[in-house]
């Protein structure tokens, strides 16, 4: 079975409709299971108290803002080499998501840098850059709105798209590429968390586990609003081209 076979919409749909049930009740059972876990049955830290609970809303958000844009890069690459129309409207169907996700990560970012760092903002490389990459996703979902022509918005946010993945990089790596600035480096993949080994940890056990619950569940969330939506624009597609032939026919 090849991959570009649900690049037929019709295939597609009947596959999304099938999974998504399954999606959706795994996501959610793995982010209330992680949620209730992380906030209720993790003891405070000893140096940021409860604040650092918010990291199991943080940090899941953060990587799902940061992958989204990239999910979205290359389902426009794919449009861009081989023109299937259900990688485009994939690409168009996940910026809602990602622009969601991004809002979480900089609201909660501000509510556990405010005790921490005793400010809500600062133009930290890693925080700019991930207000930027909100703004390429807010200029993303304008610049479809904005051009009638669906394999025009598709051909132009595509060019857009690959622009902002710069940003989404940056938002991934300013800690290693600037050693200045207030956000701390890369803490959640640290083998020491996962082996016990002997080196310095950053995230204990008894955090990293349900934060990885956290993290499965958001990734299949997005999985889930991302076909769901896909699906949408797939019929919407439809319903305008059948309203466009009927006005044509009359």
């Amino acid at each position: 079975m090849s991959l570009w076979e649900y690049a037929n919409p019709k295939k597609f749909l009947t596959t999304s409709e099938r999974v998504l049930p399954y999606v959706w009740a795994v996501s959610l059972a793995c982010i209330a299971v992680g949620l209730v876990w992380g906030f209720f049955f993790t003891p405070d830290d000893y140096r940021q108290g409860s604040t650092v609970k918010i990291i199991y809303l943080h940090v899941p958000a953060a990587l799902m803002a940061i992958n989204g844009w990239l999910m979205m890069l290359v389902a426009s690459l794919i449009w861009v080499v081989r023109r299937h129309h259900v990688s485009a409207l994939a690409a168009r169907a996940a910026a809602p998501v990602g622009a969601t996700m991004t809002v979480i990560a900089l609201v909660t970012g501000a509510i556990w840098g405010q005790p921490m760092w005793g400010t809500w903002w600062a133009w930290d490389p890693r925080l700019t850059s991930f207000l930027i990459l909100f703004l390429f996703y807010l200029g993303y979902m304008a610049l479809w709105e904005a051009i009638d022509n669906p394999d025009t918005a598709a051909d132009l946010t595509s060019v857009l798209c690959l622009v902002g993945s710069v940003f989404a990089i940056l938002s991934r790596y300013a800690v290693n590429f600037w050693n200045q600035g207030l956000h701390q480096g890369a803490s959640v993949m640290r083998a020491a968390a996962i082996t016990g080994s002997d080196t310095e940890e950053k995230v204990s056990n008894v955090f990293f586990v349900p934060l990885m619950v956290c993290i499965v569940g958001f990734v299949l969330l997005f999985i889930a609003l991302v076909l769901y939506r896909t699906g949408t624009e797939i019929r919407s597609r439809r319903i305008r081209a059948l309203m466009a032939r009927e006005r044509a026919g009359a």
